[in-house]
């Protein structure tokens, strides 16, 4: 099985950590994905051709020359101006401020729109998400816990829809998640073969780090219980060696996941599409993915820019390069700054442990309850080594560190490259940066740099921090966004989609509120809660920044890309436990309409995607 760039799912899955138990993985970052996608046939050649694209049709809508006015505009710039008027001409913001200015200086060349007192904002930006991952599993059956409470009520689901397939045809989930399910903490051939047991089952379990089928797909890939293990990812067993239908890690996933022949029938191109129409319907105009090359190899940057050239593409992206394919980028024509405003490469990324909830994240005592400290997936040196040879080659380093000890050893190696002579890329960011200690945060001011937040770990996990992971002295530690914004430190939020699903106004209440889930009206280091401006702040401008693009996107100024929001509501006036319930009315991206509620009844394919552990 082949990346399209010669490399094998084989010698990837080499570069991961090892992982021998069910309840320890880490993030979406280094999951099982190309077991899911290295076997389609999309050919990225075709992709590139205008012909291909011509036979879809049109692209969305024109760039319209407009002044809106009777708005309430946040403009987003550094005094934070609201304004009650926008010029827009050629896709660029001309001017914000008074409609009684505005008008007079450009009402007779401008569409003249009343915004009938709604508010505008910079198009929000997503500075951490995944997109062809994204793109892949959406077309999988939703079983995860925002759908069904219950794993009963989930695998019910299931067995009706196999009815209606015929004999032989596979039925594929996704989100599986037993931390937030109630029922068995893994699903075995007792569970899936009462599903079907003619049509091959196969479920993933929301880490992407193990999977589930049943006796029909073990048939259909040939594994027995003569087949043997590899023991870094192996089948799980009954009391008598025979696999009950578990898969534990990438290689044992894969071995079972490349038989369904409809992987090798599925339109990446038009997902991809459907992703930018769904961060529209958020609001999104802009997302980051953070580790470009773990799926498809180095053309994944084909797919990008031949997106981008399509037309089509609704949303801005920017990218971060996997450090897993180092020589294959070194060979390739990708630098800092490669592409254009559409598309652009703005960062290397380095994954150097796993996830806290999945008991991987590093840390600097043992886990609750166990004697465990995670998984190191980078050497302390091979970490100090990779940040100053990416350093000297011109890029920003973006490191995944969830636990404190991981956090550490990033912090001691942006410390040694300093120490050295050398000068920062920056904004150089830590992805997660899930537990942190007041030295630590000195430490990151000191250095320049900047935290992006997963603050779903609060809203979804916090419950779990606090009883099963840490108890509640290091929970409190989690996602300390007031902290950092009292040192002076530029920060921000992310979804890390598919962990949890792409939703700026969710994430600006969840750090708004600090609430969780799980126990309404229960709040988890509720001291640590933001301002909305600060939250709105996190999710346009300095996420803009942090994406190394804050020169043309994230606030409302004359010169940068037209890139705005209408909402329904004010999230500065509006009950903060109701920020996520506010309706995002239009998106526009350079002055082009991508998203229109009004004429947007049906939603998205992947709409109400559940969560996913990193």
């Amino acid at each position: 099985m082949l990346f399209d760039d010669g490399n094998s799912f084989e010698n990837w899955a080499e570069t991961l950590p090892r992982q021998d138990s069910h309840e320890r993985h880490g993030c979406a970052c280094c999951s099982a994905l190309p077991s899911l996608l290295a076997d389609q046939v999309d050919d990225v050649e075709q992709l590139t051709q205008s012909e291909h694209w011509a036979a879809r049709g049109p692209a969305p809508s024109e760039v319209v020359d407009g002044l809106w006015i009777n708005a309430k505009i946040y403009t987003m710039d550094q005094s934070q101006r609201v304004v009650d008027a926008l010029a827009i001409r050629n896709g660029k913001v001309l001017a914000c401020g008074h409609a009684a200015d505005l008008i007079k200086a450009h009402g007779d060349t401008l569409q003249v729109i009343d915004a009938k007192g709604r508010t505008i904002l910079p198009g929000f930006i997503e500075p951490h998400m995944h997109f062809l991952p994204i793109a892949t599993i959406g077309r999988l059956e939703d079983v995860g816990p925002y759908r069904f409470s219950k794993t009963a009520d989930a695998l019910a689901h299931l067995k009706t829809l196999a009815a209606t397939l015929a004999p032989g045809e596979w039925l594929m989930g996704r989100q599986f998640d037993p931390s937030l399910q109630t029922g068995p903490d893994q699903l075995t051939l007792k569970e899936l073969d009462a599903v079907s047991a003619v049509n091959p089952v196969f479920i993933y379990n929301a880490s992407l780090h193990f999977a589930y089928c049943n006796a029909a797909a073990l048939a259909v890939a040939g594994i027995t219980k003569a087949t043997p293990d590899d023991p870094a990812s192996p089948y799980g067993r009954d009391a008598l060696g025979a696999p009950n239908g578990v898969l534990k890690g990438n290689r044992a996933i894969g071995s079972v996941a490349r038989h369904n022949p409809a992987q090798r029938e599925y339109d990446l191109a038009e997902a991809a599409l459907e992703v930018c129409t769904r961060a529209n319907r958020k609001g999104i105009t802009t997302f980051c993915d953070q580790a470009t090359g773990m799926v498809r190899g180095t053309s994944e940057v084909d797919i990008y820019e031949a997106l981008a050239k399509s037309g089509r593409m609704t949303a801005r992206l920017r990218y971060s390069l996997s450090y897993g394919l180092a020589e294959k980028w070194d060979a390739s024509d990708i630098r800092y700054g490669h592409g254009d405003a559409q598309v652009r490469a703005v960062g290397w990324k380095i994954v150097s442990d796993g996830s806290n909830q999945g008991f991987s994240g590093l840390q600097r005592e043992p886990y609750l309850y166990k004697e465990d400290t995670g998984l190191a997936y980078v050497a302390p040196a091979v970490l100090t080594e990779m940040v100053r040879s990416r350093t000297e080659l011109g890029w920003p380093l973006v490191i995944h560190a969830n636990g404190d000890l991981a956090i550490d050893r990033a912090l001691d190696a942006f410390e040694a490259v300093v120490d050295s002579g050398l000068a920062l890329n920056a904004p150089c960011r830590i992805e997660h940066c899930s537990i942190l200690h007041d030295e630590q945060i000195q430490r990151i001011k000191a250095l320049g740099l900047s935290p992006s937040f997963l603050i779903g770990h609060v809203y979804y996990w916090g419950h779990a921090m606090r009883d099963q992971v840490f108890g509640e002295a290091k929970a409190v530690l989690l996602d300390r966004t007031k902290a950092c914004e009292d040192a002076g430190i530029r920060w921000t939020l992310h979804s890390d989609e598919p962990v949890t699903e792409m939703g700026p106004l969710r994430c600006i209440e969840n750090a708004v509120t600090r609430s969780l889930w799980k126990e309404p009206g229960q709040q988890l280091a509720p001291w640590e809660a933001v301002s909305v401006m600060a939250g709105l702040r996190a999710m346009t401008i300095d996420a803009a920044w942090q994406c190394h693009s804050d020169h043309e996107i994230g606030s409302l100024e004359p010169g940068k890309w037209a890139d705005f929001v209408i909402l329904e509501q004010d999230p500065m006036s509006c009950p903060i436990d109701a920020i996520s319930d506010i309706a995002v009315l239009e998106t526009w991206l350079s002055g082009r309409l991508v998203f229109d509620q009004s004429a947007d009844s049906a939603g998205g394919a992947l709409d109400g995607l559940a969560e996913i552990e990193s």
